[in-house]
């Protein structure tokens, strides 16, 4: 069985695996009551790999990954988390009983199945040994002509193989922490005095900002790449208007589908933070990131914009914030829209009421995260007049005529449309954001966190993200004219990409002293 949903065809059933084979040679050799007990361990593994594989399908579908035996277990308790917010404790409880009453149906049933196999074979001896013998012969013969139904070869290992893998994955998983220990510790700019960090952005207010799910795909995708263009177009051309201009390249994001947590805190910190063991790592430790090192200078107040955020963050302390306003305390009373506590267009505003906006203010170190255009994209905000905003109420109406999103959710060309209208959304609320508040001191870097779902993707194996610095100040883009970024909004083709840990460093060193 494959453990991906998209690779479930009717040629790959038409398979003779030579695990199968070689068990029923094991399971006739085998007396009495050796073989009993060698089916039932056979089957529970085969039952276990099973649900492992049940796994991958769903973590394909959504990060583009196979679910990790060491890492990845925390992750079930935020699906519970899920099914508690959307169906109430009992839902919840429901669904966990469910889940493990499945769990071991399908061990004890395919161990029992197992056995039952094996006691056939046995009664029917006779038959069952030239079967098996005309099986070896005909997949060794198979396998040494390469014989295929399509693409797929009749003739497979692929189970001990997915087994091998699922070792050396775990094998990696343990040693993983050692290896980022080691990385943890190697900082260039760890003993560098305040007063030499990033004093090329002195008195200007930096903004660091993510969009959610703002990948490669919503820029090159033929389906989607005419609507962004025009929004990007659109966007360059307001804020050359209101004097601003802009430099735009590629970042390789460690994630992709889902996991904004792991690429914000590489981002910021300069190390690859590819699971929850690195981030948890990172996060009680005493490694500067990008945010913290502003903290430091005491030149900015750092402030942190997380309308995602709903619950106890403490390691927002870490990312060196001064203050962080959640989806508590930005003055919304407004609907979700899905999972999206805040609409970005009043993020951005009450960002400028709080703290922006001030009069006789210090520089502001902002790091902000804009939500709308995060997964399922189903009902999304739409852009309404600056001052029509208030409390938020107005978007109550915004959501009810928008789209519902089991309907489209039903459609993978509707997922991608939704999709699309969301990323403009975001970069609509950005760009009209900078052109109505930015100034001579305003400096945004803006950024998405990873690709979308493969829904979206359809495919690409790309981890791209589009980055870009906007600044009015020439004096500032002269500092990474070095880059060989693109000019716009918009990253050329060919345009340099990164790794999304190079950044830090690389920023650094364009606004320090020798930058």
């Amino acid at each position: 069985m494959p453990d991906r949903l998209d690779r479930f065809t009717v040629q790959s059933f038409l398979r003779l695996p030579v695990e199968a084979v070689v068990l029923a040679i094991v399971l006739l050799a085998l007396p009495s009551k050796a073989r009993r007990i060698a089916a039932f361990a056979t089957g529970a593994l085969l039952g276990l790999s099973t649900v492992l594989k049940c796994l991958d399908m769903g973590f394909y579908q959504t990060l583009a990954r196979p679910f990790d035996l060491v890492f990845d277990w925390v992750l079930l308790t935020d699906a519970a988390d899920w099914v508690k917010d959307s169906f109430g404790h009992a839902g919840e409880v429901l669904a966990v009983i469910g889940v493990i009453v499945l769990l071991i149906a399908v061990l004890v049933l395919s161990a029992l199945a197992m056995v039952r196999l094996a006691n056939v074979m046995a009664r029917h001896r006779p038959l069952a040994v030239p079967t098996t013998l005309v099986l070896g012969t005909v997949w060794i013969t198979c396998f040494t002509l390469s014989v295929q139904f399509g693409s797929v070869p009749f003739a497979t290992k692929g189970y001990s193989q997915f087994l091998a893998n699922r070792v050396q994955y775990v094998r990696d998983g343990l040693g993983d922490a050692d290896v980022f220990k080691k990385q943890l510790v190697v900082d260039a700019y760890a003993k560098t005095p305040s007063d030499q960090l990033l004093t090329g952005l002195r008195g200007k207010d930096v903004l660091f900002t993510f969009i959610e799910s703002y990948g490669r795909v919503a820029i090159d995708d033929p389906a989607m790449a005419p609507e962004i263009d025009a929004t990007l177009t659109e966007g360059n051309n307001r804020l050359k208007a209101a004097g601003f201009a802009a430099r735009s390249g590629w970042l390789r994001s460690p994630v992709t589908g889902a996991g904004s947590w792991l690429a914000h805190s590489t981002f910021l910190s300069g190390l690859w933070v590819k699971n929850q063991q690195r981030y948890r790592t990172l996060t009680t430790s005493d490694r500067a990131t990008l945010t913290s090192y502003f903290q430091k200078t005491g030149a900015w107040r750092t402030v942190g914009i997380v309308p995602g955020v709903r619950k106890a963050w403490p390691e927002g302390k870490y990312f060196g914030l001064d203050h962080i306003y959640d989806s508590t305390h930005l003055g919304y009373e407004g609907p979700y829209f899905s999972w999206t506590p805040v609409p970005d267009q009043f993020s951005l505003e009450a960002f400028q009421k709080l703290e922006h906006g001030k009069k006789n203010r210090d520089p502001i170190m902002a790091e902000i995260i804009l939500a709308s255009s995060h997964n399922p994209w189903s009902p999304i905000a739409h852009m309404i007049d600056w001052k029509d905003l208030g409390d938020g109420k107005i978007f109550y109406k915004i959501k009810k005529e928008g789209t519902n999103p089991t309907e489209v959710w039903k459609s993978a060309q509707r997922v991608r449309t939704e999709y699309r209208k969301a990323i403009q959304y975001s970069l609509d609320s950005l760009t009209q954001w900078m052109q109505r508040y930015g100034d001579d001191n305003t400096v945004l870097v803006f950024l998405g966190d990873h690709q979308p779902v493969p829904t979206v993707t359809a495919g690409s194996t790309s981890r791209d993200v589009p980055v870009t610095i906007v600044a009015r100040d020439p004096k500032v883009l002269d500092r990474v004219s070095g880059w060989g970024w693109t000019e716009g909004l918009k990253p050329a083709d060919n345009a340099p990409e990164w790794a999304m840990n190079k950044f830090r460093d690389r920023f650094m060193t364009a606004f320090g002293p020798q930058g």
